[in-house]
């Protein structure tokens, strides 16, 4: 593994002026960004369409496309807006997502700019070579046809033909946005790292579209979900609530649904990181009426067979491997045979045991290295409420002899560099030195996540010359383009 490092931003968080993050021309500007500072690595948080909660981890389709990612600047480019409905769109605040007003008025923008295309065969084109976006626009104008209903409760089958070819435009246009900025960031010497998540969530096209697929009952009901056992985040374990997979069925037609998928993120990302991967080792099954996530229990994942497929589809590309969480003996061996590079995180390697895997001394060089993901706290707000002791140990590693805590992040940051880790990859708040209100997601939690948003008043503090000098001399900078 070539010797590199990158950042963790979210589409979400990008400064625009359109209530969130999108694909417009400040994702071109963070991309600059990133290659002044000698950055190799965009990752991203999945792209697919978030639930009510706004997490992109349950979805009504694996491929679908977040519609506030769409750039309503680029769309007033194409004379699809007016200016009075790009300057009704502009936010209110730009240091966090407004989602109320995105869920108010998002998509009926988009619908407006839809209507007025006037040539629709290029997006036809696209649906058609789509079948699992074509089945995802259906599903949501069904959905919409049938007030929001459960897919198993639909009693309209005759989508409105407007509102279907809107949600075929927005993920069409979804597509092409994006394609132009990855091209710009792939030109630049950046390449990008998509996010899959394992599960779907029950009251999706993707369990509409494949019930066989599914762990569900005679009545179309989830007889398990998902989730994991206690831990360090939650006493009670978690209970997501995605239905499992049959895992039995999918091995029949050798893993067709998930061959789609990836083909889906190879189309949009240049690699991927698999979420929760020790799930396809062993995965925790919890009882569809349990209370807690405690009731559950650990059943044999799909294994070696599922991971050739997935090298099958990979060609080489970059799967980073999420192989955090409990550990049983099984999930070590399935990510040596799978030879993917597995995640360390340095806040897990100061939390009191010193053999931990990952203090940056035992990183292997297979790895990714990050200071914390999307699920912790920021690196400033981690040093703020550590035990003293650990505090210590933590600055004694660092070799950080200030008393700011501040500056800590810094010392810890120049310390991943050093490691012996093959990619290190820092979530923007670190960089930023921002505290715990900046915290993109705390599990278990429904409430205020998610909505953690940059400006460039705030980026501009970064020290882009002191970033390409570590990545320098650690031996971290780009060393030639990616390939097309």
């Amino acid at each position: 593994m070539q010797r590199s490092c990158g950042v963790l931003m979210p589409i979400s968080s990008l400064p625009s002026m359109t209530s969130i993050g999108d694909f417009g021309h400040e994702g071109e500007r963070f991309v600059d960004f990133l290659a002044e500072c000698g950055f190799s690595y965009w990752q991203t948080l999945p792209f697919c369409l978030p639930d009510e909660f706004h997490s992109p981890y349950k979805s009504y389709s694996s491929f679908s496309g977040n519609y506030y990612f769409i750039s309503p600047v680029k769309l007033y480019e194409q004379d699809l807006i007016t200016r009075a409905e790009l300057l009704e769109a502009t936010q209110e605040i730009d240091y966090a997502c407004e989602y109320e007003r995105l869920e108010e008025e998002r998509f009926a923008l988009l619908y407006q700019a839809a209507m007025r295309v006037k040539d629709r065969s290029a997006v036809k084109a696209f649906i058609k070579e789509h079948p699992h976006i074509a089945s995802f626009c259906r599903f949501m104008a069904l959905s919409a046809k049938n007030k929001g209903e459960v897919w198993r409760n639909w009693q309209d089958m005759k989508a409105d033909d407007d509102l279907l070819f809107a949600w075929e435009f927005t993920q069409y246009e979804f597509f092409r946005q994006w394609k132009e900025l990855k091209a710009y960031a792939n030109e630049k010497g950046v390449r990008i790292i998509g996010d899959i998540p394992i599960y779907v969530d029950y009251n999706s096209s993707d369990v509409w579209e494949n019930p066989a697929y599914f762990d569900l009952d005679e009545a179309l009901l989830p007889r398990n979900v998902a989730g994991c056992p206690p831990d360090m985040f939650a006493k009670d374990g978690q209970m997501w609530g995605n239905p499992l997979y049959n895992w039995q069925k999918m091995k029949e037609d050798g893993y067709s649904f998930w061959r789609a998928r990836l083909r889906h993120m190879f189309e949009l990302f240049d690699g991927v990181r698999l979420d929760h991967f020790r799930g396809f080792s062993s995965y925790w099954s919890i009882p569809a009426g349990a209370k807690t996530a405690k009731e559950g229990k650990w059943m044999k994942g799909p294994g070696r067979a599922f991971v050739d497929m997935i090298k099958e589809e990979a060609q080489g590309r970059l799967i980073i491997a999420e192989d955090l969480g409990e550990a049983t003996p099984d999930v070590p061996k399935l990510l040596s045979y799978s030879d993917f590079p597995g995640m360390k995180v340095f806040q897990f390697g100061f939390l009191g045991e010193k053999d931990s895997p990952h203090v940056p001394y035992n990183y292997p060089e297979n790895c990714v290295a990050y200071t914390g993901t999307h699920d912790n706290e920021t690196l400033l707000s981690f040093i703020f409420s550590m035990d003293e002791g650990e505090r210590r140990r933590l600055f004694a590693y660092c070799n950080h002899t200030a008393k700011d805590w501040e500056s800590a992040c810094d010392a810890v940051i120049r310390a991943m560099y050093a490691s012996h880790a093959g990619t290190v990859i820092f979530p923007i708040q670190d960089l930023l030195r921002f505290g715990c209100d900046t915290r993109m997601n705390t599990p278990g939690k429904t409430e205020n996540n998610w909505s953690f948003r940059t400006t460039w008043s705030q980026l501009s503090q970064i020290d882009t010359r002191a970033l390409r000098h570590l990545a320098d001399v650690f031996g971290r900078l780009p060393q030639k383009a990616p390939e097309k």
